[in-house]
């Protein structure tokens, strides 16, 4: 494998592709267990950007994200040979991104800040929230640098599981499903912590939802 393909990750989050074709990914992953290097930076080049994404809003560095996404497909291929295909690959290697992650938090004593510029809550977020976020809000503009540090400080006082199901969802744009196959749980599991999650956002932000 090209160890320039690992190194590769994009300088800020950027918005999920469209889902690939299953079939092409299969035939990818059935070449990559074989050994085929070149297949396994295919999938890799796939899905490398929605990972480290993901890994970036989670732990709000740059840095970290790069080498935990690097961590994370190292793992995937040394575990390749134990991946049934029961799930997509995207939501296997996503799993195993979201476990490298949420341990990497439990031991990271020094907790950074979110930028507000590098969140982009999709529409389906509570309204009030998102015209706070939104490049047209004139308060935006003249409450920027407090706002910033607001939701900064929001952001960190959520849960790791809480923090991740707003991130998979209203960053990624991942519907309840794949989140919940991705954490593990149902989906109704991922509505009432994506709820309670914004509940506590909007507690937070309370200040500036008036």
């Amino acid at each position: 494998m090209n160890a320039n393909v690992l190194e590769k990750a994009p300088l800020a989050p950027v918005a999920p592709a469209p889902d690939s074709d299953p079939q092409v990914e299969q035939r990818l992953v059935k070449r990559a267990k074989c050994g085929d290097l070149e297949a396994y930076d295919g999938l890799v080049r796939r899905y490398q950007e929605r990972i480290y994404a993901t890994i970036y809003h989670m732990t709000s560095n740059h840095e970290d994200a790069n080498d935990l996404a690097q961590e994370t497909f190292i793992k995937a291929y040394q575990a390749l040979k134990s991946f049934k295909g029961d799930s997509s690959f995207f939501t296997w290697v996503y799993r195993i991104a979201v476990n490298k992650t949420i341990n990497f938090l439990k031991q990271r004593k020094n907790k950074t800040h979110m930028s507000l510029n590098d969140l982009d809550f999709n529409t389906e977020h509570d309204a009030d929230l998102l015209a706070l976020i939104s490049e047209k809000t004139p308060r935006r503009e003249v409450n920027l640098i407090e706002l910033q540090e607001k939701l900064n400080i929001a952001m960190q006082k959520l849960s790791q599981v809480h923090r991740l199901v707003v991130t998979l969802h209203d960053v990624q744009g991942l519907s309840h499903e794949e989140i919940s196959r991705i954490m593990d749980c149902n989906a109704g599991t991922v509505r009432s912590r994506l709820f309670y999650a914004r509940q506590q956002l909007q507690a937070y932000l309370s200040d500036y939802l008036k």
